[in-house]
């Protein structure tokens, strides 16, 4: 292929045009194959950026193999006079877990770790691998944002991630390497047709193409077609999706939501799947959450377990909980500790306010913390009388799950406050120093 450089270089001078001149370090993932190999050199090739690039090499640990391939990579990168990093990842699947699933979660992890703000992460996938991805996509059944495919350019952690190579053939890449007389490593489990995408690269996609030789590209155009219907379709999801939110607690609001016909409700849903960082739901759990749990009575507290993450529904409201709430054990709070971690993983973290925790009080004090036993009252700043704990819950909103897990700190065996919700007017200041609480 004659012009095979050209249309490479092309593809990434056009990725780096999109960039703010701004971008910090360019990361590029390097597994040491010829499709990421191509990619780095052609950007190796570019004056302007060559400073900023640093090579990604993500140790797996999955093939006996994998620590001379970090050695292929480290002196590869350092005869283009590139900086390299590895970065060592448990790739082991977990609990309903793809071995490719775990790896591609692993790998994306490890570079979230590396991405601060301004900082650029480039991958080399490229036209096939797109068809591959739409193909696999549409026989899972997904939906418009599955089947627009890998985006060209997406916010990733702090920064972007950019696929330079995105509509740049297979054969052009492999022209590339070869021009410029690149060695590359073959991995063999790529040669493993166990595993769904080598199937579809060995055994499905060469006959598809006897068929259709321009399937790569046509379908890549079906994938463009199909991502710029959903970011229309998502733009407008997006308002509606303000409209039901509650930004206190990232709930959705029930009835708000019913407003809406059944079909916008399952994108509002997406939508604030995507807010929460979770997975894309299935279309099964749509229906699962319109009917068990938008549809439930008003007075049932319905749930639906997650990989990740617990749905609930209270006092009209659709709510996420990515932990079990487990009672903790009574405990004191030292005084030289900033933060404490209870038994049941909930970290509280005293930090200096303008008002809250009288420090002299605390300082002054015996510290302990105690679990919700009933019956408690506390009397509130700038409130007449004494109020029961269990009447702040309710008038808060405050879901039943969380109130018996809710620390309850005593200084000198008076109640002072009530997790970072209440403080007792008998130990708050605005005139002295104090003290705020925090929980995570």
């Amino acid at each position: 292929m004659k012009n095979a450089k050209c249309l490479v270089q092309q593809h990434v001078i056009s990725a780096f045009t999109q960039l703010p001149h701004s971008s910090n370090h360019i990361y590029i993932g390097y597994s040491g194959g010829v499709d990421s190999h191509v990619l780095l050199h052609a950007c190796a090739m570019l004056p302007d950026i060559k400073p900023k690039i640093i090579a990604v090499y993500i140790h797996h640990g999955l093939q006996t193999q994998a620590d001379s391939w970090a050695e292929h990579c480290q002196k590869i990168t350092e005869d283009l006079r590139l900086k390299f990093v590895m970065c060592a990842v448990n790739a082991a699947p977990s609990l309903g877990e793809s071995p490719e699933e775990a790896a591609r979660n692993a790998r994306y992890a490890a570079f979230k770790q590396l991405i601060n703000e301004n900082d650029v992460i480039l991958l080399a996938q490229h036209q096939e691998d797109q068809l591959e991805t739409v193909l696999l996509q549409l026989f899972r059944g997904s939906g418009l944002r599955g089947l627009a495919g890998m985006p060209e350019k997406i916010e990733f952690s702090a920064g972007l991630m950019l696929r330079p190579l995105l509509q740049v053939s297979k054969q052009a890449i492999n022209a590339y390497a070869l021009k410029h007389n690149l060695t590359w490593i073959e991995d063999p489990s790529n040669q493993d047709i166990v595993y769904d995408r080598n199937f579809l690269r060995k055994d499905i996609i060469p006959a598809l193409k006897t068929r259709w030789p321009s399937l790569d590209k046509t379908v890549s155009r079906s994938a463009t077609h199909c991502a710029q219907s959903e970011e229309f379709i998502s733009s407008m999801a997006k308002a509606n999706f303000q409209c039901v939110l509650n930004k206190t607690d990232n709930s959705i609001d029930i009835k708000l939501l019913q407003q809406y016909p059944l079909k916008e409700q399952h994108w509002i849903l997406r939508e604030w799947f995507e807010l929460l960082g979770m997975k894309m739901p299935s279309q099964n759990i749509l229906e699962r959450i319109i009917c068990e749990m938008i549809g439930a009575k008003e007075t049932s507290s319905p749930q639906i377990k997650l990989k990740y993450v617990t749905l609930r529904r209270y006092h009209g409201k659709l709510m996420a909980m990515y932990k079990e709430f487990h009672v903790f054990k009574p405990c004191e709070w030292p005084h030289n500790n900033q933060i404490l971690i209870l038994s049941n993983n909930t970290i509280l973290t005293l930090t200096p306010q303008t008002k809250g925790i009288s420090k002299t009080h605390w300082e002054n004090a015996r510290i302990t913390l105690k679990t919700r036993q009933g019956g408690e009252k506390i009397r509130l700043p700038n409130r007449q009388g004494h109020h029961d704990l269990k009447k702040l819950f309710q008038d808060a909103t405050i879901p039943p799950w969380q109130r018996d897990v809710m620390p309850l700190i005593y200084l000198n065996d008076k109640l002072a406050a009530v997790g970072n919700l209440w403080i007792a007017a008998e130990f708050y200041t605005e005139i002295d120093l104090a003290y705020g609480i925090s929980l995570d």
